[in-house]
């Protein structure tokens, strides 16, 4: 019942979550490489497809601008770390003023405080991975980008245990990414984890943002 409405609605979300599984089974086989990128941005672009269908107005434009740069980062970080990297910069921007301009009327001084803690322990926590690499205050100011879009996440009108809770989960799978380049170089778990973690974070973060948009808030 569920899946047949999952089919008949919201078909883009069972074809991202179709392509995001796809590329996580495929990535280490001889699947060609030009395929296995476009595949690996086919997850997230559907999302973008997904919000611009379901809330095409200012609010849910904005989303699919945010899902679409993802999108390009994720196909940019396979060919190079500095136009993935950019692509991400732009998409946190964006997100930051889809926040911004959502934000909750009643924030409690908790709430307030682990939005902080984003901004602030993201790129604390970034700089004890990537210290040794030479271009570590690249990536230091990249998370700073990072924890502002995660703290702002939070404390958005949006529901936190799916939007917010999805913007810590893209912050942990950069944590991932990050420790990858150096401390768990030789680790299996970041190419284990990265993928399904990040992919989780942007799928609660576009469903529960259209689901907020469509029920709670007036369209433009």
């Amino acid at each position: 019942m569920v899946k047949r409405a999952l089919i008949n609605r919201r078909p883009f979300l069972l074809l991202s979550i179709a392509a995001a599984a796809a590329y996580y089974l495929l990535v280490d086989s001889k699947f060609p490489g030009a395929g296995i990128i476009l595949l690996k941005g086919v997850g997230v672009g559907l999302l973008a497809i997904y919000a611009l269908l379901r809330f095409p107005h200012r609010d849910g434009l904005l989303l699919a601008l945010v899902l679409g740069l993802a999108a390009v980062g994720d196909m940019g970080m396979e060919l190079d770390f500095r136009i993935g990297g950019g692509a991400f910069f732009v998409s946190h921007v964006a997100a930051m003023a889809l926040y911004l301009r959502n934000r909750r009327a009643n924030i409690t001084p908790s709430q307030k405080l682990f939005a902080v803690a984003l901004l602030f322990m993201t790129p604390l926590i970034t700089w004890l991975l990537v210290a040794n690499l030479v271009n570590a205050m690249q990536i230091v100011l990249y998370s700073l980008s990072l924890g502002a879009m995660a703290g702002l996440a939070w404390t958005s009108s949006f529901p936190r245990y799916r939007v917010g809770i999805g913007a810590v989960l893209f912050v942990i799978s950069d944590f991932l990414i990050f420790a990858r380049m150096d401390l768990m170089a030789t680790s299996p778990l970041p190419d284990m984890l990265i993928w399904p973690i990040y992919y989780l974070g942007q799928f609660l973060i576009a469903t529960g943002v259209i689901q907020t948009l469509r029920h709670d808030l007036p369209s433009e």
